[in-house]
């Protein structure tokens, strides 16, 4: 729920899904995670209210956080037991069907958007596909980390949890988009907790690699990790510069007090 100038991060999410495609929504939270749900809420009072005080503006805004003809389901992950089984928690909403996974935290500007470019690279070849980006090698263990055969398309060979420097197949960087065949279920449902002692979505992928192809998708667009302080102050300056309402003003404030510096 943390805002990037005038949105937060879960709303940046909501739009980029629906971008691609998107009509039905699951979040998959916390017992501290209400605000999501209030946030996705239709509010009558409210908008009668600012009806009422000529807001009509306001009023179209709150309408449009979800569209019409789009849907959202609330499933609570009783326990933080990692990424891996909070995606299994979402199997009776998902179903049979390809599913995106999209992480908030990880704020993509992109045009087409990240998980729209993702869909149309489903298309050209089917396979499960997962975004990444090149990162450092010392940062290796942060991150899931592929090696694939770049001629078939980038079809992942391997995929490693947090491996150290020395021991990472390369440094191409799973980051929190993924567009995932409905198997991974499966194999969700026999993986064993792994690194920081959670059930971990890179083993399943792992597991997956030898029944169904799994390709690595290189995005356009610029990632920022608001998970970190700086990512995060990285992502409000990026987007508020590029604000129609305040990008001109906020930008000449920069320019007067990095002058001062």
């Amino acid at each position: 729920m943390l805002p990037i100038v005038d949105k937060p991060l879960i709303q940046y999410a909501v739009e980029e899904a629906i971008d691609a495609g998107v009509s039905k929504l699951v979040f998959v939270t916390g017992s501290s995670k209400r605000a999501i749900e209030d946030h996705f809420d239709s509010d009558p009072e409210l908008e009668r209210a600012l009806t009422k005080s000529g807001k009509g503006d306001l009023v179209q805004s709150i309408r449009e956080i979800v569209p019409d003809g789009v849907s959202c389901i609330y499933i609570r992950q009783g326990e933080p037991l990692g990424l891996g089984h909070a995606v299994l928690c979402a199997r009776p909403a998902v179903g049979d069907e390809p599913f995106f996974v999209h992480l908030a935290d990880d704020l993509i500007a992109g045009e087409p958007s990240c998980l729209k470019q993702m869909a149309d690279e489903y298309e050209r070849h089917g396979g499960s596909v997962i975004a990444v980006e090149t990162v450092p090698p010392a940062d290796t263990s942060s991150y899931g980390i592929v090696a694939v055969d770049e001629n078939d398309n980038n079809r992942v060979t391997r995929i490693v949890e947090k491996p150290a420097p020395d021991k990472a197949p390369s440094n191409s960087a799973v980051v929190g988009r993924y567009l995932l065949a409905a198997e991974i279920f499966d194999k969700l449902e026999t993986t064993g907790r792994g690194a920081g002692g959670e059930i971990q979505l890179t083993d399943a992928i792992a597991e997956l690699l030898g029944e169904s192809a799994v390709y690595a998708y290189s995005f356009l667009g610029k990632r920022y990790d608001c998970g970190n302080k700086l990512g995060y102050l990285q992502a409000t300056v990026a987007y508020g510069l590029d604000h129609d309402e305040v990008g001109s003003s906020f930008r000449k404030y920069l320019h007067e007090i990095l002058g001062k510096r």
